[in-house]
C-alpha cells in the first residue's frame, strides 16, 4: 500500500500562535494562516480570495519557537500533513470535522520576513528562527540561506 500526505502553505498569520497546556502535562500551538488568490470572473473583473488553514503542532522544539515568533502578520511558510479530526460541540448528538494542518515529525515552519513584517520574500533576508518537526531549530548562516533556496522554489 503506498500514499502520500504532504501540504505546503506559504501565507500570512491571522493571529499570534495560541499556544495551550494538555492534561497530559504537553503543549499544542495553534495558527491560522491565510493565503490570497487573484482571478478574473467572467464578466472580465478581478476577484481576490482569501483561503484560511488552521495549523496545529503538539512537538515540543516547534511550540516554543511558535511561541517566541509566530505574530499576527508575518510571512510563514509550513509544511505538514492533513488531518481530518472529529469533534463534538457540547449539547450536540453528532459529530463535527476539522481539517488542519498537522506539523508532524518532519514538518518544518520557517519564516519568511523580519518580525517587524518588513524583508523581501527570498531565504537571505528571511529570519532566523525556523524549526523541523521533531528536532531542534534549524542551522543559521550561509549554509542555512543556501538550503532554504533549494528548499523553497522562489
Amino acid at each position: 500500500m503506498f500514499g502520500l500526505n504532504r501540504a505546503e502553505l506559504i501565507g500570512r498569520l491571522g493571529a499570534d500562535a495560541t499556544i495551550n497546556h494538555l492534561v497530559s502535562g504537553g503543549r499544542v500551538a495553534n495558527m491560522s494562516i491565510a493565503t490570497d488568490e487573484s482571478y478574473f470572473d467572467r464578466d472580465g473583473q478581478k476577484v481576490d480570495k482569501t483561503e484560511w488553514h488552521r495549523v496545529v503542532t503538539f512537538q515540543p522544539g516547534l511550540v516554543d519557537m511558535l511561541e517566541k515568533h509566530a505574530r499576527k502578520g508575518r510571512l510563514v511558510y509550513v509544511s505538514g500533513v492533513l488531518q481530518t479530526r472529529p469533534w463534538r460541540k457540547d449539547g450536540e448528538d453528532s459529530d463535527r470535522f476539522s481539517t488542519e494542518i498537522r506539523l508532524a515529525p518532519g514538518g518544518r515552519v520557517q519564516f519568511l520576513d523580519r518580525p517587524n513584517g518588513t524583508g523581501g520574500s527570498n531565504g537571505a533576508e528571511a529570519t532566523q528562527a525556523e524549526a523541523q518537526a521533531g528536532g531542534e531549530p534549524a542551522p543559521a548562516g550561509p549554509a542555512a540561506d543556501s538550503a532554504r533556496s533549494e528548499t523553497i522554489p522562489f
